[in-house]
């Protein structure tokens, strides 16, 4: 938006380069005097955001306040973000590849956690975010990357975990295949090896989560799905560690682990709550064969398996006898 626009106070606070609890209170008092965060407020916040060098802590907080309350409760329907209105933030917060800076993250972050419902392409692109950083060295995350280039660090991960939770948080249950290409693409430019054994944990987890609920299986929350496990928590490095003939057992029992995670026995008290809950989601899955074809596309795109992509193959070799046929031969190379 043009610098005409603004009103006297935020074109102050610009010139000033510094947001004091003070100014934040008087800006409180602006936004919330009617209690309704219009959209051009939101816009002379995210202005202030990325102009002003100097803020305070309770900046962070009203900015990120503001902006979902606009985007989450005020635009209708309330509690749901529509396509327009993702597309509003992400324009308002990158240049739709890299966010500009921490606190607009957050700002995504926070609305993913607080809507109902969200275009599955604002959480991949808040996923991209992580993958920009520890790859590349770019965004607003890099700063905090204390790995090497191209190794995912625990904080990382988990960071990744609560995006992928807050999505899920209000019936998204199964996976995205658009956050599923983000995790496919991240693992394909990790070093083999080196990153945290948490991160093999969910990656596995979270694509056989996007499998099974593009074939149609009735899958669990996002929370019981991606639970981390302590099979994949090896101090030898996670899958990678292993991989080796003497562990081979484990690694097996483990995938088994995996599946169990998304069954429970048929007279749990649980099942019968969750099948109710995601009926209508099942009914709504339409099961095509593009979506399992993507799969087989994308194991294996760079060249040889990745051994998270390998522990994949094996979960589906050992649990799913009816796999698709185009996944047949990578299952028999992962043999």
């Amino acid at each position: 938006m043009s610098e005409k626009t603004w009103p006297p106070a935020v074109l102050s606070l610009v010139r000033k380069g510094r947001i004091e609890p003070a100014d934040v209170r008087r800006l409180r008092e602006t936004v919330y005097g009617n209690a309704v965060v219009s959209r051009e407020e939101a816009e002379w916040a995210f202005a202030l955001d990325e102009r002003v060098s100097e803020t305070c802590p309770e900046w962070i907080g009203f900015f990120v306040e503001a902006v979902v309350d606009f985007a989450v409760w005020q635009e209708q329907p309330k509690g749901y973000v529509t396509e327009a209105t993702a597309d509003w933030l992400i324009d308002s917060v990158s240049d739709r590849r890299l966010v500009r800076t921490r606190a607009e993250l957050e700002v995504l972050i926070r609305v993913l956690e607080a809507a109902s419902s969200c275009p599955p392409k604002l959480s991949a692109f808040v996923l991209r975010q992580v993958a920009l950083a520890v790859l590349d060295g770019e965004g607003p995350l890099a700063p905090e990357h204390r790995g090497e280039p191209g190794v995912i660090t625990r904080d990382e991960v988990e960071l990744l975990r609560r995006v992928l939770f807050a999505f899920g948080s209000s019936g998204a249950v199964g996976i995205s295949r658009e956050e599923a290409e983000v995790l496919f693409d991240l693992n394909d430019g990790l070093v083999e090896g080196e990153s945290d054994p948490a991160w093999s944990d969910l990656f596995v987890k979270a694509v056989a989560n996007f499998l099974m609920a593009a074939r149609g299986y009735t899958v669990p929350t996002r929370e019981e799905a991606l639970r981390r496990e302590a099979w994949l928590d090896q101090p030898t490095g996670g899958i990678v560690g292993i991989f080796g003939d003497a562990m081979s057992g484990l690694l097996t029992h483990g995938l088994k682990g995996i599946w169990s995670s998304f069954r429970e026995p048929e007279e749990s008290e649980a099942t019968r709550r969750v099948r109710a809950m995601e009926a209508e989601i099942k009914a709504a899955e339409v099961v095509t064969a593009d979506e399992v074809k993507w799969l087989a596309d994308r194991i294996g795109r760079d060249g040889p398996l990745h051994a998270n992509e390998r522990a994949l193959l094996l979960f589906l070799r050992e649990e799913s006898p009816d796999i698709h046929p185009s996944l047949r031969t990578l299952l028999d190379t992962a043999a």
